[in-house]
């Protein structure tokens, strides 16, 4: 890549952005991916009114479903013909393996793929009459979505929201982050080129400034954010005072439970799998191992091994296992925490430190890393580090393990591994998580809501609600129908 400045996608226009330069820089070793222009004020502006227009004036709502069907699955082939390009964008921006990358391009095409079928086989609902009337459910898009998308896996998070935004009627304004521009830009070129209407899609890359435009902009009707709890909440602030409706994917600390009867050398591949994969850059890495005390040293010593077995290497080596972390700032945020836990007493069973090999220093790596001896309410068993560092702690019984799994602001994920369902099923129930995991994690379906309890957010994406979270519902009462 060039350092020319790649242009942004307003209101169906390639055109330069108008605000500070973007430098991208691979995290491998920090070479120059390539540069891109925030969009200024007066660009989020014209994005937002452009949309609005489009709305009105596209007949893109009032098209019937399976015509904008037919819009999302052209847009999912292209997605599927430029996998190559989108994966290696995306590695080259965040640090993911090339097969991650790889399969996270598939993956966004059958998300699109997904949300057209849905766009034209959902049905509305006549409720039963109390009177001389019918009653009909509708369904109305909310016009503008703000969609707000992470830096850990661009490629899904912006298909999830794109393809139910646009299938519900809706013109959309992305936010990517910052270091995950370039690959946002190309998964919209996608939509753009396969007949979507000018003005319903734009990308317009920025900070915080362009975030809050967008957020505090009257013409926009809905935000969809994926980020930090922090952001989160200053979004929910910011859209309070106009009741603006909200999405929020958080943040997760969330609980890997293994049991005493579990199958332990699975529960250890599948723990090291759930914090260790994409270096544990997931809002749903299992980052808290609570260990039955009777089989505790076991499994502690066979995460241990297993995490100690994986390839920490470039990007595009087939023979990595991880990659660097995204950023260079990012790594310095997971130093930091490590340096916490030896502070509160934590020891540090594995990693805790860069990798020593010298074809690696130039890039953002750091090794898997397991820590244990920590008190519960400690800083690194509380917060979020977003990064392949787990804390190991003992339990006792369903209770006390239940207590501890809850003891926390967040509630996205939980895993359990054990061979007894009836005590799976009952401390699925118990746990607050939105996603809970029996002899298995990470497993993620389009097709199944998501989203978290308490400070892992608010509503939720995926499935079915992941189309309706984008419009609004409406009661139309048809009376005179008795003669």
């Amino acid at each position: 890549m060039t350092a020319a400045s790649t242009p942004i996608l307003l209101a169906g226009d390639w055109t330069p952005g108008a605000g500070p330069a973007l430098r991208i820089e691979d995290p491998v070793d920090g070479s120059l991916v390539g540069t891109v222009n925030e969009a200024s004020l007066d660009q989020v502006d014209a994005a937002v009114r452009a949309g609005a227009r489009a709305v009105d004036e596209s007949g893109w709502h009032r098209r019937p479903p399976h015509r904008r069907a037919d819009v999302l699955y052209q847009a999912a082939r292209l997605i599927v013909e430029r996998a190559e390009t989108l994966a290696d964008l995306q590695t080259a921006e965040n640090g993911k393996t090339l097969k991650e990358s790889r399969g996270q391009a598939t993956a966004a095409a059958g998300i699109v793929r997904y949300f057209a079928a849905v766009c034209e086989t959902m049905e509305g609902a006549v409720p039963p009459p109390r009177g001389d009337y019918l009653a009909v459910t509708t369904h109305e898009p909310f016009g503008v979505v703000a969609a707000m998308t992470p830096w850990n896996s661009p490629l899904t998070m912006g298909a999830q929201k794109l393809a139910p935004a646009l299938a519900a009627g809706n013109a959309v304004v992305l936010k990517p982050s910052e270091l995950t521009t370039l690959v946002s830009l190309e998964l919209a070129r996608a939509f753009a080129d396969a007949g979507l209407p000018a003005g319903l899609l734009s990308v317009l890359p920025g900070g915080r400034g362009v975030g809050e435009a967008l957020v505090t902009h009257p013409g926009v009707g809905m935000v969809s954010f994926t980020g930090g709890t922090a952001t989160g909440r200053a979004i929910a602030a910011a859209a309070a005072p106009r009741f603006l409706p909200v999405v929020l994917e958080l943040g997760g600390k969330s609980p890997n439970v293994v049991f005493a009867d579990a199958d332990l050398d699975a529960a250890a591949r599948g723990v090291a799998s759930a914090i260790f994969g994409s270096g544990g850059q997931s809002c749903v890495a299992g980052s808290r191992l609570f260990v039955q005390r009777p089989v505790y040293d076991q499994v502690v010593q066979r995460v241990v091994a297993a995490g100690a077995a994986l390839r920490v290497g470039p990007a595009r080596d087939p023979n990595s296992d991880i990659g660097p972390m995204a950023s260079f700032a990012q790594r310095e945020r997971v130093e930091g925490y490590v340096d916490l836990a030896r502070g509160e007493g934590g020891r540090v069973l594995l990693g805790g430190a860069r990798p020593d090999d010298p074809a690696l220093a130039g890039g953002a790596y750091y090794l898997p890393t397991v820590i244990d001896g920590l008190d519960h309410e400690s800083r690194v068993c509380q917060e979020e580090i977003f990064g392949g560092v787990l804390v190991a702690l003992p339990f006792d019984g369903e209770d006390d393990l239940v207590a501890l799994a809850d003891d926390t602001v967040y509630g996205l994920a939980c895993g359990l591994w054990t061979r007894d369902l009836a005590k799976a099923w009952r401390v699925a129930r118990r746990v607050k998580a939105g996603t809970v995991w029996i002899n298995t994690y990470k497993e993620l379906s389009i097709a199944s809501p998501f989203g978290g309890f308490k400070d892992s957010g608010l509503g939720r994406e995926k499935g079915l609600q992941g189309l309706r979270a984008y419009q609004q519902t409406k009661s139309i009462y048809l009376g005179g129908l008795e003669g």
